[in-house]
């Protein structure tokens, strides 16, 4: 049991291992890529959070225009 954790744990440090090496072999072009890639997720997420704020604050102000023409009609009763 023990020889079968140790090889497991070896396997996993010697893929951990070459993780950095094959960082380094990225070529200016892929990391370009890459970059691009990222900005454009960021860029969508941040559209998409954008949006959702949007549609949130004009559902609060129908909300509030609801309950300020509820209180009128109240009021002049």
């Amino acid at each position: 049991m023990k020889r079968i954790a140790a090889f497991v744990l070896l396997v996993v440090l010697s893929i951990a291992g070459s993780m950095p090496a094959h960082a380094q072999r990225i070529s200016p072009e892929q990391n370009a890529r890459q970059s691009r890639k990222a900005i454009k997720k960021q860029q969508k997420m941040l559209n998409k959070a954008n949006k959702k704020q949007r549609k949130s604050m004009k559902k609060a102000a129908k909300s509030q225009r609801k309950a300020t023409k509820r209180a009128d009609r109240r009021y002049q009763q």
